[in-house]
C-alpha cells in the first residue's frame, strides 16, 4: 500500500545516495539546516589520534554526524545536552560559549545518541557523562559561521518554555528562508513563465522539509532549503526500459508494487552535486486537494494519478494565502483537462458499480484530508470480519463479520455500559472513548515491521514493549473489543497486496515476549495459510455482498451524519472535542506554551476526518438486493428494480449496447409541423404515428412512414404541454394550459373526454395502470383513478381523485418509478420532492437547483432520481437516503433529457444534445440540433431510435448508428 510504496522509495533513493541518513533522526518538529563535509576526531592530540570521515548536519535541535563507513555509528548531540561549544583549543574566556574563530568545532555535552552502528535499524544506545567531541570541517573558514549559528540555535533548545523555543527556532528558520530563494536556473525551458514563488514545507510521515516553492506556466517546483534528496515516483511504461540508465545530475531505476511499475527520478544534493528538486508537470496533475496540517488550514497535496493514495508533492505553506493562489492557479489550469472529483460523485460510482469497496474508501480517505504523508491522518479503514478463530473463514455467514453499524467502542455491550456510566458522570465536554480510532502510534503498531525508523523517531529512539507490539491478528481484534482504552480500526495495507508489514523479512531486534518468544512475524488467524493468503480473504471479505450491503453504516460514523451532534451520540460514537475539525481554534491561544502543548496533544492522539456527508449515506446497488432493510410501506416501493430482475435479457443488454454508443446518434430527418414550440412527443407502439403537442394550441399525428401530417387537432385557444398515449394505442391524453386534461379517441378522431381538474395550467401528465398522475401550476399533483369513456358521445366517465400531493409553490414535471409506487415532482423554485404513493407522503424534499426544475425522471432499477434545472445542473439524488450524490454543470439550461441510470442524453437552451457521462463527471460529446432550445425527447425501447421537439417548431428523428 501507500506507506510501503514510499518506504521502498525511500530505501531506493537511500541506496543510490548512499546516505544513512534520514529526517526521521530528528525529533518531532526539528528542521535539518545544513550539512558540511567533515572528519569526526577521536582522542585529539594523542597517539591514538584518528579521524573518521563523514558529513556534520546541523540540525534546529541537534548535532548529526554520519561516518561514510557504515560500520560506525551515526552521532547524534541534542543541542540542550552541550555544555559548551566553540572552536576547539579555546579557553573559553567568555564563559561556557566561546565563538570561534578559526580551527576545529569542538562540543562539550553530557548525552549522546549512537544510531545505525553497521547500517542496523535498531534502538539508539545512548551514552551518559561529560564527553568532548571534535569535528574538523573541510572548508576551516565555515567554522565560525557554524559555532554562531550552533549557539544560537542551542539558546533556542535551552529556553525554559516550549513555546519560545519553537517561535526561536521559527524565528531562525524564517531568516535562512528570507535570504535565499528559488533558483530559477532549474526552470525546465528558458520560456517558462514564472507565476509565484513562496515559502513552505514538504510533508512526509513526521517529518518537514522547508524550501522554497515556485510555480510557472508550465511547471511546479519546490527546492528544499537544505538539498536533502527527494524522489518523486511516477507510473511509467518505460520504467523496465529506464532502469539503471544514468542521466546528468539523475538516475531513473525501477521498483515493482503490486504488479506496477514506477519509474524514479531523484536528484542528489547530499554530496555536492547539484541541488534537489521536485518538478511536477502542470499537464501531468490530476487532483489537488486542499488540507489540514496541524489542525491549520495550511497544506496542499497533488496527485498526478486518478486512483492512488500516494500523492507527488504534500506541501505546507506559511500563510493560508500563498496556499489557496498556488491552488487557485492549479485548479484553473485543471478545469480544461480533468473533471472534478466531488464524495458524492464517487458514491454514484460506488453505487453502480463502477468502484469498489476499497477503491471507495479510498477516495473518501483523500476527499476527508486523510493522507498517506501525515501519520496523524492518515487513511483509516474498517474491521469487517470478526471471526479470527475459525479454521474455515464462511463469507456467506453473516456471524462472520463485524456489526459495521456500530464503532469499534460499542461493539462490546459489557465495556460500552462501563463508558456509558462514566459518560453521564463526565462534566462537559463530554466523551465516550478516551483514545481514537486512528492515530500516528495505532499506524506505526501496525507498520513497524517496514518502517521501524519512523516508530523510533515518534518514540524517541525506542520500540514499543514487546508484548504491546502488533504481535497477532487475533489478539489485536480481541484487545480492540475487550481493553479499556483501545478502539483503534484499520489501515488500507490490510486489504492491499504487500505482505511485508505482516513478516519481519528485515529481521528486527523487536524484543522478547513475556512468554519467552521473540517478537518475529504477525500471527495470523487459522483460516489463513499464509500471507499472501490472509491479505487475499481480507479483501474478499472487503468486497463480499453483507460488506457491501452494510459499508455505508460504517461510513456514516466515520465520514458521515454519525460522526458529530446528536446522531453521534445516539450511535455511542463521541470521542474527545479536540478531534473533531473546528474543536479548537490554535489562533486564539495567546500561550505559547499552551499552543504547542495543545497542538502536540491533538496530533498524537488522532484527528477524526473532515465531515463529508450529513445526511445518511446511501446503501449499494447490488443484484443481490430484492428489498430495501426499511420496515415501512417505502420498503414495498423501492423493491421495483427491472433493470435488476432482467439482468440477463437481450433486450436489457441491447440497450446497455446503444447507450454505450449514445454519442453516435444521427439526424436522420426533421419535419416542421407546428407553429410553436413543440411540447410532448408520443409514438405509437408500432412506432407508425408520432403525436405531438405545442404551445400553438394543437395536438398533431405525423405518419413516420408517409412523412405526411395526418390530423390536426385543437382542443382550446390555450398551450397544450405534454402528451402521452394510453395503452392500446387507442387514446391520446393532452394535458393544457386551460387547467384540463383532454382525452382524444384516434379511431373515431375525436375528444372523448375532458378532465377538469386544476385552478392552474396542467405543466405535465404521466400515466400507470388505470391512473393519471396530473402536475400543475396550481401547486398541486393529483392523482386520478378511472378510464376514459369507450365512445365519443357516451356518459362521460367520472374521474375519482385518489390523492392531493401539495406543494408550496408551481410544479413544472413529475416523473413515475416504474412500478409507479414512487414519484418525483420538480417545482418553479428548484425543489425536488419523492412521494411514497402508496401512502401519499413525502419521502424526501431536497432543494436541488436555483432555479425551475425543467425535467426528472428516475433510474431504470428507481435507485435514483436525476433531475434538470434552468440552473444548468444535471443533479442525481438517492431515492432511499435523499442525498444529493451527484452534480454536474453546463453552461446553459438542460431543458430536458433521457438516462440509463449511468449516462444522460440532455437537450440544451442552445439546441444542442449533449451526452454526459455521469459516472465520470464530464460530457462526453454535443451534437448539433436545434436551433432553438430542445423542449422535449422521446426514445423507443431499444434505446435505438430517439425524437426531439423544439422551440423551433421541428421534430427531429434521430438513428443510433453503430
Amino acid at each position: 500500500m501507500a506507506f510501503i510504496r514510499k518506504k521502498r522509495r525511500e530505501q531506493q533513493l537511500q541506496l543510490y545516495s548512499k546516505e544513512r541518513f534520514s529526517l526521521l533522526l530528528l525529533n518531532l518538529e526539528e528542521y535539518y539546516f545544513e550539512q558540511h563535509t567533515a572528519n569526526h576526531i577521536q582522542h585529539k592530540g594523542s597517539q591514538n589520534e584518528r579521524k573518521i570521515r563523514g558529513s556534520l548536519k546541523i540540525c534546529s535541535k541537534s548535532v548529526i554526524f554520519e561516518p561514510d563507513a557504515t560500520s560506525q555509528p551515526i552521532i547524534k548531540i541534542p543541542l540542550r545536552d552541550c555544555i559548551k561549544i566553540g572552536k576547539h583549543g579555546e579557553n573559553g574566556a567568555n564563559g561556557h560559549f566561546a565563538k570561534a574563530v578559526s580551527g576545529g568545532i569542538s562540543l562539550t555535552f553530557s548525552q549522546v545518541y549512537f544510531i545505525k552502528e553497521h547500517n542496523i535499524v535498531a534502538p539508539y544506545k545512548i551514552e551518559r557523562g561529560t564527553m568532548e567531541y571534535v569535528f574538523e570541517l573541510d572548508v576551516s573558514g565555515k567554522v565560525e559561521g557554524v559555532v554562531e549559528t550552533l549557539l544560537q540555535l542551542h539558546r533556542a533548545s535551552c529556553l525554559d518554555k516550549l513555546g519560545d523555543q519553537t517561535a526561536m527556532i521559527t524565528a531562525i528558520l524564517q531568516s535562512r528562508l528570507a535570504r535565499t530563494s528559488f533558483d530559477k536556473n532549474r526552470f525546465q525551458s528558458v520560456s517558462e513563465k514564472l507565476h509565484m514563488e513562496c515559502k513552505a514545507e514538504m510533508v512526509t510521515p513526521l517529518v518537514t522539509n522547508p524550501g522554497h516553492v515556485c510555480i510557472t506556466d508550465t511547471n511546479l517546483y519546490f527546492q528544499p532549503l537544505n538539498g536533502y534528496p527527494i524522489c518523486i515516483c511516477r507510473l511509467s511504461s518505460q520504467c523496465r526500459a529506464a532502469c539503471g540508465t544514468a542521466v546528468t545530475g539523475q538516475l531513473q531505476f525501477c521498483c515493482c508494487d503490486a504488479g506496477n511499475i514506477f519509474s524514479c527520478t531523484m536528484t542528489s544534493g547530499s554530496r555536492g552535486h547539484t541541488k534537489p528538486m521536485v518538478q511536477i508537470t502542470l499537464h501531468d496533475v490530476r487532483r489537488i486537494y486542499k488540507r489540514r496540517h496541524g489542525l491549520m488550514p495550511l497544506g496542499l497535496e497533488v496527485f498526478c494519478t486518478e486512483d492512488d493514495l500516494c500523492s507527488d508533492v504534500y506541501l505546507k505553506f506559511y500563510e493560508r494565502q500563498d496556499r489557496d493562489d498556488l491552488y487557485f492557479y492549479i485548479a484553473t489550469y485543471l478545469e480544461h483537462h480533468v473533471a472534478e472529483r466531488t464524495a458524492e460523485g464517487y458514491t454514484l460510482q460506488w453505487q453502480r458499480g463502477l468502484l469498489s469497496n476499497y477503491q471507495y474508501l479510498l477516495h473518501l480517505n483523500t476527499l476527508a484530508d486523510r493522507s498517506c504523508n501525515d501519520l496523524s491522518q492518515y487513511p483509516v479503514f474498517p474491521w469487517v470480519v470478526g471471526d479470527y478463530s475459525s479454521s474455515e473463514l464462511d463469507l456467506s455467514n453473516p456471524g462472520t463479520f463485524r456489526d459495521l453499524s456500530k464503532p469499534v467502542g460499542a461493539l462490546n455491550k459489557e465495556r460500552l455500559e462501563r463508558l456509558l456510566t462514566r459518560y453521564q458522570e463526565m462534566p462537559e465536554p463530554k466523551f465516550m472513548y478516551g483514545s481514537h480510532y486512528s492515530s500516528p502510534g495505532y499506524v506505526l503498531f501496525y507498520l513497524v515491521r517496514i518502517a521501524p525508523e519512523y516508530m523510533l523517531c515518534l518514540q524517541n529512539g525506542r520500540f514499543d514493549n514487546a508484548d504491546r507490539m502488533f504481535n497477532s491478528i487475533a489478539e489485536t481484534w480481541k484487545n480492540c473489543l475487550d481493553g479499556a482504552t483501545d478502539f483503534k480500526e484499520l489501515i488500507p495495507e490490510f486489504y492491499g497486496d504487500d505482505v511485508s508489514f505482516l513478516v519481519n523479512s528485515l529481521k528486527l531486534d523487536l524484543g522478547k515476549r513475556q512468554g519467552g518468544q521473540m517478537v518475529d512475524d504477525v500471527e495470523l488467524p487459522p483460516w489463513a495459510r499464509s500471507p499472501e493468503d490472509f491479505l487475499q480473504k481480507s479483501r474478499d471479505a472487503l468486497e463480499s455482498d453483507y460488506v457491501s450491503e452494510h459499508l455505508h453504516e460504517w461510513i456514516d460514523l466515520v465520514f458521515g451524519y454519525k460522526q458529530k451532534g446528536r446522531d453521534a451520540v445516539g450511535a455511542h460514537n463521541v470521542f474527545h472535542p479536540l478531534t473533531y475539525e473546528g474543536g479548537v481554534d490554535l489562533n486564539s491561544i495567546e500561550d505559547p506554551d499552551e499552543k504547542v502543548a495543545m497542538l502536540t496533544q491533538i496530533l498524537e492522539f488522532g484527528q477524526t476526518p473532515k465531515q463529508l456527508f450529513v445526511t445518511p449515506h446511501p446503501r449499494r446497488i447490488t443484484p443481490k438486493f430484492k428489498s430495501l432493510a426499511q420496515p415501512s410501506s417505502y420498503n414495498a416501493s423501492t423493491a421495483d428494480t427491472p433493470g435488476e430482475e432482467s439482468f440477463e435479457d437481450l433486450t436489457e443488454e441491447s440497450r446497455t449496447l446503444a447507450w454505450s454508443n449514445i454519442t453516435r446518434l444521427q439526424l436522420h430527418e426533421q419535419h416542421k409541423i407546428h407553429k410553436e414550440a413543440v411540447t410532448g412527443i408520443a409514438v405509437s407502439r408500432s412506432g407508425s404515428s408520432v403525436f405531438t403537442t405545442s404551445q400553438d394550441s394543437t395536438l398533431k399525428m405525423f405518419s413516420k412512414e408517409s412523412k405526411m401530417l395526418q390530423r390536426s387537432i385543437s382542443f382550446s385557444n390555450m398551450a397544450l404541454s405534454s402528451c402521452l398515449l394510453l395503452p392500446g394505442d387507442a387514446t391520446v391524453v393532452s394535458s393544457s394550459w386551460d387547467n384540463n386534461v383532454y382525452f382524444y379517441s384516434i379511431a373515431f378522431g375525436r375528444r372523448q373526454d375532458t378532465l377538469m381538474g386544476h385552478d392552474d395550467a396542467v405543466s405535465k401528465i404521466c400515466w400507470h395502470d388505470n391512473r393519471l398522475y396530473s402536475a400543475s401550476w396550481d401547486s398541486t399533483v393529483k392523482v386520478w383513478s378511472g378510464v376514459p369513456a369507450e365512445m365519443p358521445g357516451s356518459r362521460r366517465h367520472q374521474f375519482d381523485l385518489l390523492a392531493e400531493l401539495e406543494h408550496d409553490v408551481s410544479v413544472d414535471t413529475i416523473s413515475l418509478s416504474a412500478a409507479s409506487t414512487l414519484l418525483a415532482s420538480g417545482t418553479r423554485e428548484g425543489t425536488v420532492t419523492i412521494w411514497d404513493l402508496t401512502a401519499a407522503t413525502v419521502l424526501h424534499q431536497i432543494p436541488c437547483h436555483s432555479g425551475t426544475v425543467c425535467d426528472t425522471a428516475f433510474s431504470p432499477d428507481s435507485r435514483h432520481v436525476l433531475s434538470a434545472g434552468e440552473d444548468g445542473c444535471l443533479n442525481v439524488v438517492d431515492v432511499q437516503t435523499g442525498m444529493l450524490i451527484s452534480s454536474m454543470t453546463s453552461e446553459e439550461p438542460q431543458r430536458c433529457f433521457l438516462w440509463d441510470g449511468n449516462s444522460v442524453l440532455s437537450g440544451s437552451q442552445s439546441g444542442e444534445l449533449l451526452v454526459w457521462d455521469l459516472l465520470g463527471g464530464k460530457i462526453r460529446e454535443r451534437i448539433q440540433g436545434h436551433t432553438g432550445a430542445v423542449t422535449c425527447m422521446w426514445m423507443n425501447d431499444q434505446c435505438s431510435s430517439v425524437i426531439t421537439g423544439g422551440e423551433d417548431r421541428q421534430i427531429m428523428f434521430w438513428k443510433l448508428q453503430y
